[in-house]
């Protein structure tokens, strides 16, 4: 008897799948790939330099993520197609850290006063990044945004935004520290952003 109830719960499933939709189908793979990255993280390997008590980390994190952050998994075709019309863009987690834990932007460390440390951090900064391809090309950073955490987090974490890089072009973010005075850092990321 258990053979037999086995047996028919295994049609019964393969009937039921084989009686989707391929739509229907489709979502539920795109559904269950939107799972697998979330519980398997979706940043790639964060990089990370330090310098004398100074650590800087970048991260690649998939365009995907915040489409789906601000869309939710509801509709996984306006998700592709979100994503479509912006797979050249990319967008990389940069984070601030001093050993000591102390707010980074202080005069001691950025040699200008605080509240023009934090207008830098915010307005200019992103004019000291730029993003190198594979291939060679140059890619100047399109927009930063600075997370506000009120001197509650021992950090300072910034979202720049890069365009018009193919899809799946490995990149390498440049850093000219005029905010710190570290000099040139260099990120390289070999790996290729996620494909859904």
């Amino acid at each position: 008897m258990k053979g037999f109830s086995l047996t028919s719960l295994v049609l019964l499933s393969l009937l039921s799948y084989a009686c989707k939709t391929d739509t229907e189908i489709g979502k539920v793979d795109v559904s269950y790939k939107f799972f697998n990255l979330e519980r398997a993280g979706w940043k790639s390997k964060s990089i990370s330099h330090n310098f004398s008590d100074m650590a800087y980390t970048a991260t690649l994190v998939p365009i995907q993520y915040y489409i789906i952050k601000n869309e939710g998994f509801e509709n996984p075709s306006r998700i592709d197609s979100i994503y479509q019309s912006h797979k050249t863009d990319r967008v990389v987690e940069i984070e601030f850290r001093h050993d000591s834990k102390d707010d980074l932007l202080k005069s001691e460390y950025t040699r200008m006063d605080y509240e023009s440390g934090v207008k830098y951090m915010a307005f200019s900064i992103e004019k000291d990044f730029m993003a190198v391809t594979k291939s060679g090309d140059t890619i100047n950073c399109s927009g930063v945004t600075l997370e506000r955490n009120f001197k509650l987090a021992p950090f300072k974490r910034l979202l720049l935004h890069f365009g018009d890089i193919p899809e799946n072009e490995q990149i390498q973010l440049v850093y000219q520290d005029q905010l710190f005075g570290n000099g040139i850092l260099k990120f390289k990321f070999t790996e290729t952003p996620l494909k859904l």
